[in-house]
């Protein structure tokens, strides 16, 4: 129970902080509507039951009172309605605040060093988390926790009204109900568990591999592998089949245990009303009112079924995101964006991949004054993508410090998404209106062949960017460093694949933009580190050279790089 408390408590804390008014007058409004339908059905029978009553003698049926009942059963179906609706607006759209904060509190648990390594690595899982794990939970507050509220509040007047008949009589139905009723949720939940956790993994392993065999289908064919992973797919579905049928068993077993137990609790209450009206204790009026209660009152408990049978998958889902939302809410980042003299610094720092015993970096310091431009140089696999994984936040180091002002990374792939021109610009900068837009792209030396174009910013790119060249992708991954009002920009490589004329005519514009900006560029190309006033040559994870523009050294370098 401690084990199973603590890796719900990440998950359960901020879905009820987020919302708590909301949450709690959502289930109070349910509980509300069980209540007005329960005493709805109560009143009328024993309405129509005294009126038919009193319909058999004249003298009863001049005075008795018509008015004030059938008042009442049609306030409580006009405000059995209101609350109704209420409740559901209510619970629904607070559910939907509270998944939408859980997203954006898992993203921040993800925005940790490596993070973007990490959803390069496995981009199927991480979208499930945040997608299918996520809905999941709201299972726990839609379908468990305001059911579980409703059912006990059914079981309570059924018990107090026909407690005001015989005390023991209404104790005993209102320990029946609760005991049933949740006792019959939680033998659901227990035997849901498997078949809904093996359901949510075959979930995931049929959308990764579909994913996989629709991206990948050329790779699959020149590989030989195409039989396999349509083999793996239909692997994953059989699984699928398996826990569907599973849990469609058992939901056919929980509504005949429900239907079992309303069974049983009529004929319970039908003997002990006929015990009561034989005694003398209540006539016929409140026979039929505590009949109709006990009828009612297994209803509520029977809405946990659906809950109970999500157990599984919910459960699922918090093991899944409680680690996640323990770093969201505890991390700090060792390296840290502050306001220093210079635009990054490394003292002593020391970095490694997970899983490799040596390290990449070795007590190295490093720093970069505010306004510098520095061209790392060196050999491949002399830790120059890691230092510019340092200096973005993207890793943390094992050992040392890092200081570094905000920055901004231009790498050699370009990440364009399905979406028009502007929003792949938007990107950058939400806030940019149109002006500043086509700015930036006349800047990138876009923006004639932009307008060029008969949907202009409004022009849908394919995934990818399919529908610009590989020099238009990049010149637009340019417009949106220069949207992005960062102080150090750290460029990997940024016309490596680029043809000369194109090559030189991005850095051209790049230098024009750079003034007042630090630069951070990782490079093997002679093109690239002409913008550099410092050459900073990288050595199996050290500084063995650090060159100022204007020494022998420094052109002797430069010369040695990659020419055109």
């Amino acid at each position: 129970m401690t084990t199973a408390w603590r890796q719900l408590k990440p998950v359960l804390r901020p879905f009820l902080d987020a919302q708590p008014r909301a949450l709690w007058l959502g289930a109070l409004l349910a509980v509300l509507t069980v209540l007005m339908g329960m005493a709805l059905l109560g009143v009328s029978g024993w309405f129509i039951t005294a009126a038919s009553l009193a319909g058999l003698n004249a003298a009863t049926a001049v005075v008795f009172d018509v008015f004030t009942p059938s008042a009442g059963i049609r306030m409580l179906a006009l405000g059995r309605t209101a609350s109704r609706y209420a409740e559901r607006l209510v619970t629904h759209d607070a559910t939907f605040g509270v998944l939408a904060a859980l997203r954006v509190r898992l993203f921040r648990g993800w925005a940790q060093p490596e993070a973007a390594r990490a959803l390069l690595a496995q981009p199927s899982r991480l979208l499930f988390r945040l997608t299918a794990d996520i809905d999941a939970l709201e299972s726990l507050y839609l379908r468990l926790l305001v059911p579980a509220l409703a059912a006990l509040g059914a079981a309570l007047l059924a018990g107090v009204v026909v407690g005001f008949m015989h005390v023991g009589v209404g104790l005993a139905l209102g320990l029946w109900l609760v005991v049933c009723g949740w006792g019959l949720a939680m033998v659901i939940a227990r035997h849901a568990l498997r078949p809904a956790v093996l359901r949510g993994h075959a979930i995931e392993a049929l959308r990764a591999r579909t994913v996989d065999l629709v991206a990948g289908q050329t790779d699959l064919v020149m590989a030989g592998r195409i039989d396999a992973q349509c083999d793996a797919l239909a692997s994953a579905d059989a699984r699928l089949a398996r826990a569907d049928l599973a849990l469609n068993r058992l939901e056919t077993a929980a509504g005949f245990g429900y239907g079992a137990a309303g069974t049983v609790s009529l004929v319970g209450m039908l003997l002990a009303v006929g015990w009561l009206v034989g005694e003398g204790v209540i006539g016929a009026p409140g026979a039929a009112l505590a009949l109709l209660l006990a009828l009612t009152a297994i209803e509520p408990f029977a809405a946990l079924r659906r809950g109970a049978l999500d157990a599984g998958r919910t459960w699922l889902a918090v093991k899944r995101l409680g680690p996640r939302m323990a770093v969201a809410d505890g991390t700090v980042p060792s390296s840290s964006e502050v306001a220093i003299p210079f635009a990054l610094r490394l003292q002593d720092v020391s970095a490694r991949y997970d899983g490799s015993p040596a390290n990449v970096l070795t007590h190295l310091s490093f720093a970069i004054a505010t306004g510098e431009r520095v061209a790392l140089i060196g050999p491949s696999g002399a830790g120059k993508s890691t230092l510019l994984a340092m200096a973005t936040g993207e890793m943390t180091p094992i050992a040392g410090t890092i200081a570094r002002q905000p920055a901004c990374l231009l790498t050699q792939r370009t990440e364009l998404f399905h979406d028009s021109l502007r929003d792949n610009l938007r990107l950058a900068d939400p806030s940019a209106d149109d002006a500043r837009l086509w700015s930036a792209l006349d800047d990138a030396g876009l923006g004639d062949e932009v307008r060029a174009l008969s949907a202009g910013l409004d022009t849908t790119l394919g995934e990818g960017g399919l529908g610009l060249s590989g020099g238009q992708s990049r010149r637009l991954a340019l417009a949106r460093l220069f949207l992005r009002n960062t102080l150090l920009w750290v460029l990997d490589e940024p016309t490596e694949a680029l043809d000369t004329a194109t090559a030189h005519d991005v850095l051209r514009c790049l230098s024009s933009h750079v003034a007042g900006k630090s630069l951070l560029i990782a490079t093997h190309l002679r093109r690239e580190a002409e913008l550099a006033d410092r050459l900073v040559c990288l050595r199996e994870g050290c500084v063995v050279a650090d060159l100022k523009r204007g020494t022998d050294a420094f052109d002797a370098a430069l010369h040695a790089l990659r020419p055109d």
